[in-house]
């Protein structure tokens, strides 16, 4: 055990890796679906490793094939996924033990991507009260619309509203409906929330703590808050202007809405797109000029040390930042004023070149393995695996076994990240006391 006490990091692949096997095995169990029968192992597999992953793919008709355990199971592999196992197990040991030690502290550090050790305690208390905060809100808003408006009865309305609070939040992407909420595509009191739920939960707490706690003084954020709010704005106005363009005339999309609805359905569709992986419209309609932009956002993804995939916002603009230095010869790259460091270069490219080798990988796989499958219908499930976005263009409940093993590898790997594999498969790691002489290769 003391190679793996050395080197927490370690943990954060163990910690999912065993509870989607935990929670493969629930949901194997016959009173997990209404048929009354055990669940295929492939089935069970995927379904676990989308909950805990906070993808929202299937390969299941959700609401009709699981029953309310089931349903529970999901929701609660889901809050386990968005929370992160070991921010989870910290936050017993403090409801236990009251107290922690230095290595648990390690421990959250893996995964909530704190760069001090200073006051865990108030960090995941922190978390855990915004997660379900926020969560509590939308349950309560989505409750009293499905009661007052749709008139469920309230302990259905409540259900109902609990499920898509703790997806949207944890941006798991599951539905209770068959249709995702296109059915609610006009109702803005059951879509904003939710995709004001998925936009929240996808900044990742570092940046949505120091922009609430510094919101007079954002000239003052750290730049990964710089880069993670205000990169994510961006994408939100630059994604809805597109979507709304593309789609507006289409009559299977936003083209049978009015002009508010249009709006209202591009906005939350949009919202979603990242890593919600909700639909307010449907994905298989959408013009193919829409395709490609939702493919490039759902691999940006949203922020660090949140409950979003891709290779995350800040990644994204920072090499923005790095190419811009470039083509202008600055030695050095700066944001807001503040010099960034080598090392966050190098780790941006990595990340950025590791995302597009997995999702390349992957859809060459898949098309391998998948006779008379699209290509562009295998590159939008890949990348929306690995970003743990959950949008889907329909084919994962026809492929067969090896290309939905395909998928859970690349949801398992999109959420605990390539450098924190890596880190964890990485046996040692050497300080070098030596340089060796400088020379320029010729680039390009």
């Amino acid at each position: 055990m003391r190679w793996l006490l050395r080197r927490p990091v370690r943990l954060v692949p163990i910690g999912f890796g065993v509870a989607i096997l935990i929670g493969t095995v629930l949901l194997m169990l016959p009173w997990a679906t209404g048929q009354q029968r055990y669940t295929p192992f492939m089935i069970a597999l995927f379904t676990a490793t989308s909950a805990i992953s906070v993808t929202g793919l299937s390969v299941v008709d959700t609401p009709n094939y699981w029953n309310d355990f089931g349903l529970v199971m999901i929701t609660v592999l889901t809050q386990i996924g968005g929370l992160g196992i070991l921010t989870g197990a910290t936050l017993v040991i403090l409801t236990v033990a009251r107290r922690l030690g230095l290595r648990n502290r390690l421990l959250v550090q893996a995964e909530t991507a704190e760069f001090g050790i200073g006051d865990i305690r108030r960090l995941l208390l922190r978390i855990a009260a915004t997660s379900l905060a926020c969560q509590t809100v939308i349950a309560a808003v989505l409750t009293l619309r499905l009661w007052g408006r749709y008139d469920y009865p309230f302990g259905e309305a409540l259900w109902n509203s609990v499920f898509h609070a703790v997806q949207s939040f944890n941006n798991g992407g599951f539905a209770l409906y068959t249709d995702s909420l296109i059915g609610f595509s006009g109702d803005a009191w059951v879509t904003l929330p939710l995709a004001l739920g998925a936009v929240v939960g996808g900044l990742g707490f570092p940046a949505l703590f120091e922009a609430v706690r510094e919101w007079r003084r954002p000239s003052g954020w750290a730049v990964a808050t710089k880069l993670t709010v205000w990169g994510s704005g961006v994408l939100l106005l630059l994604g809805f202007l597109a979507l709304l363009a593309a789609e507006w005339s289409n009559p299977y999309t936003l083209g049978i809405y009015s002009w508010p609805d249009k709006i209202l359905a591009a906005f939350t569709q949009n919202a979603f797109i990242r890593t919600g992986g909700f639909n307010v419209v449907d994905v298989n309609a959408l013009d193919e000029e829409s395709v490609p932009m939702i493919i490039a956002l759902m691999f940006i993804g949203g922020g660090s040390a949140s409950t979003a995939g891709g290779i995350k916002v800040s990644t994204f603009f920072l090499l923005a930042f790095v190419i811009w230095a470039e083509l202008r010869g600055e030695p050095d790259v700066t944001v807001g004023h503040r010099r960034v460091a080598t090392a966050s270069h190098r780790q941006a490219i990595t990340v950025a070149l590791l995302g597009v080798a997995l999702v390349v990988a992957g859809t060459v796989t898949l098309i391998l393995l998948t006779e008379g499958i699209p290509f562009h219908a295998a590159l939008f499930e890949v990348t929306s695996a690995f970003t743990t976005t959950g949008l889907s263009v329909g084919i994962a409940t026809g492929l067969p076994d090896s290309g939905q093993l395909v998928l859970i590898v690349l949801m398992y790997i999109g959420r605990v990240g390539p450098l924190t594999l890596g880190s964890a498969l990485a046996l040692n790691t050497r300080r070098r006391l030596y340089r060796y002489p400088e020379e320029q290769p010729i680039v390009g």
